[in-house]
């Protein structure tokens, strides 16, 4: 059973989805069902003994194209709807030992043309608002499957805090008459300490309101809406800044870095976004090596997050981890 229940405090839609329960939890390697089905072995979700990056609908979705009526009815206070949308798995690799941060630059390219490519077909459903890419890495957030993969989530709605910024990028717009994230990434460049890499089409920075210590965001210098308005230049680049800042990540600690990646785009409801500037943010729970930053009474009580670091400080650290990108 799945539905979306509407949060009248907040003004946000959540989804139940019981089914979930009862997805895999950290198979063997031997049982992963993301990876490719050998001969004579146990069908995987993948039926071809080798791939090379693979798109598929999740087995346990939070999102269904054909929902099941909810099991209650709204009323006045408590609003329910099917939990219509999509919901998609991108595999990495073939290699389940593998990261996205060890794969060639080449093959992160290949998957920022994956990420566009569906993001083209999910979006001509009319029920899709809001199309999410993104990544949880590291048992640290949450992972169940250890294999290198993604997902993509079609939202019948824009999600809050893509809502947030889409309110905040137009009232600065308004007011400005410029690009809001058009500015912070100059500021940011201009400053230069903050900065982790850059090229001719991204940078990467741990912003000034960075609220964990090692949150990278990764914006265009164009003023870019979507992967849909990216030239074959802003693919390879944005394949090349996301080698450098995930093989930095691991870099830090000497470890295969944990984090939740989120990819912020335009919405898909047809409407006019050009206020809002596509970017990439990072969220990983390490703080040192061995403590993970936790989300305590402040941060998932009261919404204000309290970071113990500076970012000017742990800029200065994970940019000296960067090194340029050979492509082959």
């Amino acid at each position: 059973m799945s539905e979306l229940r509407y949060n009248p405090l907040l003004g946000e839609w959540l989804a139940t989805a019981t089914h979930r329960q009862d997805r895999t939890f950290l198979p063997p390697a031997d049982f992963c069902p993301l990876c490719p089905t050998k001969p004579g072995k146990f069908p995987t979700e993948v039926p071809e003994p080798d791939y090379d990056i693979v798109a598929f609908e999740n087995r346990f979705p939070s999102l269904k194209r054909n929902p099941d009526p909810p099991a209650i009815e709204s009323d006045a206070i408590y609003k329910v709807e099917p939990s219509l949308g999509v919901c998609e798995v991108v595999l990495y690799s073939p290699n389940h030992n593998t990261s996205l941060a060890a794969e060639p630059v080449e093959r992160i390219h290949k998957l920022v043309r994956v990420w566009r490519d569906r993001f083209e077909a999910l979006e001509h459903h009319d029920f899709v608002k809001y199309i999410f890419i993104f990544e949880n890495k590291g048992e640290a957030v949450g992972v169940t499957l250890h294999h290198p993969h993604g997902q993509i989530y079609a939202y019948p709605f824009v999600p809050p805090v893509v809502a947030k910024e889409l309110i905040q990028t137009e009232k600065y717009f308004n007011e400005n008459r410029r690009c809001l994230l058009c500015d912070v990434v100059e500021k940011e460049i201009d400053f230069e300490k903050r900065i982790v890499a850059s090229n001719d089409s991204f940078a990467a920075y741990i912003p000034f309101f960075a609220r964990y210590p090692f949150e990278v965001h990764i914006a265009t210098r164009g003023h870019l809406q979507s992967l849909t308005d990216f030239s074959d230049r802003d693919e390879r680049d944005l394949a090349s800044i996301l080698k450098q800042v995930l093989v930095g990540f691991d870099r830090l600690f000497d470890r295969s870095f944990p984090y939740i990646m989120a990819i912020h785009q335009r919405p898909s409801d047809g409407g006019n976004y050009d206020h809002y500037h596509f970017h990439i943010e990072f969220y990983p729970p390490m703080r040192t090596a061995e403590k993970l930053k936790y989300l305590a009474g402040s941060e998932a009580g009261a919404g204000m997050f309290i970071n113990d670091t500076l970012p000017e400080t742990t800029a200065e650290r994970l940019r000296g981890l960067i090194e340029p990108v050979e492509w082959k």
